[in-house]
């Protein structure tokens, strides 16, 4: 469900949302890994990393829900 939730609104922020990836690594607490084409970078984290923030803190509110931890790295 978060993995869907980040591509989602990836793909929704991003002008190439074919080149939208995200990969889970299990643990403790999940890591989330986005990656999007270059040119899509810096909308995906936005003025001064605000959509970023917004990004993560989404991620865990959603994991939180389902009882899990999880956090989002964005890869360039």
């Amino acid at each position: 469900m978060v993995r869907e939730l980040i591509e989602y609104v990836a793909r929704g922020l991003a002008d190439e949302p074919d080149f939208v990836r995200v990969e889970e690594r299990p643990g403790p607490t999940t890591v989330y890994e986005l990656s999007v084409a270059p040119g899509d970078l810096g909308k995906v984290i936005g003025r001064q990393g605000r959509t970023a923030k917004a990004l993560r803190t989404l991620v865990a509110a959603a994991a939180e829900a389902r009882g899990e931890k999880a956090t989002l790295e964005i890869l360039d």
